[in-house]
C-alpha cells in the first residue's frame, strides 16, 4: 500500500512538470465592439485604432457607436499622396499606417458612423484593396517624372480612384434622426485628438524624451514618448486596471503568434516553439538590450496593430494581454474568437509601441515625460 501511494505521488509530480494545457480566467474584460475582419488589406491601423476610440466613447459615454474604419482610410490616402509628391517618390507608399494617423485624421476630417461610410461597393461583402495602392502609385511615379508634362490635375485623379474603390467623402448625413457633418459627428461623440499619446520603449534614444520613430509606416513623422521598458508594462497594466484601453503596434511575423490557437507567446527554448501554442512552456526574459537588438536586425517591425481591451491569467498565474484582432472571428474552438492572448514576454520583445488617452498615466509619469 505505501509502495503504490509512493507510486502515485511520483505520478502526480511528473505530470505537474509536464507541460499543461491553457486553462484561462478573466481577470479584466473591458467594453469593446465585435471583432471584424480587415480582409484583403493593409488596414490594420485604421481597425485597431478606430476599436480603440469606439471603446473610449464606450467608457465616457456608454454608447456603442460603430465607427467606419474606411472614412479614415479615405481621408488619410491623400494625405499620403502628399508626402509621395513632396518628397519625389523617396518615401513608402503603401496601405500602411500608424495609430496617430487615425487621430490626425480624426481631428482634420472628423469621424463617420459606419453605416453612413461602409468603404463597401458593387455589392462587395469584404474588402480587397490589393489594386488601390498600385493605381494611385502608378498616378504619383508619372507625375513625378515630369509634373510639367502631366496631363490633368495628380490630386483629381487621385480622389478619382479612391471614390471609384471606396466612396466618395461624406460631407452630411443623418444619425438617429440627427444631421451631422463628419466635425460635428466628432464633437458629439466627445473625442479628442489631444487626449492620446504614443509611448514606445528604446535605448537608441534618451528615457523621458520625445521622438520620431524611424518605422516605415511612420509616412506623418509621429512623435513617440519614449520610456523605460518595465515603466512601458506598467503604464499598460495600470491603463486596464484603471478601465482605458490600449492602441497596440506589434511585430506578429513569429510562428509563436497564432490567430488559430489566439496565442501569442515568446518560448525561452526554441524547440519550444510548436507546444507554447497549446500549452504553458517557460518564458523568455527580455532585457531592454535584448529587445533593441531585434529591433535594429529587423526581427521585429511594425507590422500589425491591435487592440489590447483586457487580462487573463492561466492557471500558473502568468498574465496575457486580451488582444482585439482584426482578422475576423474564428469558428475553431481553440481560437478565443478573433481575440489573442498575448504574454508579457511577448508584449515586451515585440511591442513598437502603445497608444492611450492620457488620462490613464499616472502623475509622475505625466511629469516625467512633460505631458
Amino acid at each position: 500500500m505505501k509502495k503504490y501511494s509512493i507510486f502515485l505521488l511520483l505520478l502526480a509530480f511528473t505530470a505537474s512538470s509536464i507541460a499543461q494545457s491553457y486553462k484561462f480566467e478573466t481577470k479584466i474584460d473591458l467594453g469593446a465592439l465585435d471583432v471584424l475582419s480587415q480582409g484583403n488589406t493593409g488596414t490594420c491601423w485604421s481597425f485597431s485604432t478606430t476599436s480603440f476610440l469606439e471603446s473610449e466613447i464606450l467608457r465616457t459615454t456608454n454608447k456603442h457607436i460603430d465607427l467606419s474604419e474606411m472614412y479614415n482610410v479615405r481621408e488619410t490616402y491623400p494625405v499620403k499622396s502628399w508626402n509621395y509628391v513632396m518628397r519625389q517618390g523617396k518615401a513608402q507608399f503603401s496601405e500602411g499606417g500608424l495609430a496617430h494617423d487615425v487621430i490626425n485624421s480624426m481631428n482634420d476630417f472628423g469621424l463617420v458612423p459606419v453605416e453612413v461610410y461602409t468603404g463597401l461597393l458593387k455589392r462587395q461583402k469584404t474588402y480587397d484593396h490589393s489594386q488601390i495602392v498600385g493605381e494611385l502609385k502608378t498616378i504619383l511615379d508619372t507625375y513625378i517624372k515630369n509634373p510639367k508634362t502631366y496631363d490633368g490635375d495628380w490630386k483629381t485623379d487621385v480622389s478619382e480612384v479612391l471614390d471609384d474603390n471606396l466612396g466618395k467623402v461624406v460631407t452630411n448625413f443623418t444619425y438617429e434622426g440627427v444631421s451631422y457633418t463628419p466635425q460635428s459627428f466628432l464633437e458629439m461623440t466627445g473625442l479628442k485628438a489631444s487626449n492620446y499619446v504614443t509611448i514606445t520603449s528604446f535605448t537608441h534614444k534618451p528615457y523621458n524624451s520625445s521622438f520620431i520613430l524611424d518605422v516605415p509606416d511612420n509616412f506623418s513623422n509621429g512623435s513617440f514618448y519614449n520610456v523605460e521598458l518595465d515603466e512601458l508594462v506598467d503604464i499598460t497594466n495600470d491603463a486596464l486596471k484603471n478601465g482605458f484601453t490600449i492602441a497596440l503596434d506589434c511585430d506578429v511575423s513569429e510562428k509563436t503568434f497564432s490567430s488559430k490557437y489566439g496565442i501569442a507567446v515568446m518560448p525561452k527554448d526554441e524547440k519550444d516553439y510548436d507546444s507554447a501554442l497549446k500549452s504553458i512552456e517557460k518564458e523568455l526574459k527580455v532585457t531592454p538590450e535584448y529587445r533593441q537588438k531585434e529591433f535594429e536586425n529587423f526581427d521585429t517591425t511594425d507590422d500589425h496593430l491591435m487592440h489590447i481591451i483586457g487580462l487573463v491569467e492561466d492557471q500558473k498565474g502568468n498574465t496575457y494581454y486580451k488582444v482585439k484582432n482584426s482578422w475576423g472571428g474564428n469558428s475553431n474552438t481553440v481560437s478565443n474568437d478573433g481575440y489573442i492572448y498575448m504574454s508579457e514576454a511577448y508584449f515586451k520583445l515585440k511591442t513598437i509601441s502603445i497608444m492611450v488617452n492620457k488620462d490613464a498615466l499616472s502623475r509622475s509619469v505625466k511629469k516625467d515625460l512633460s505631458i
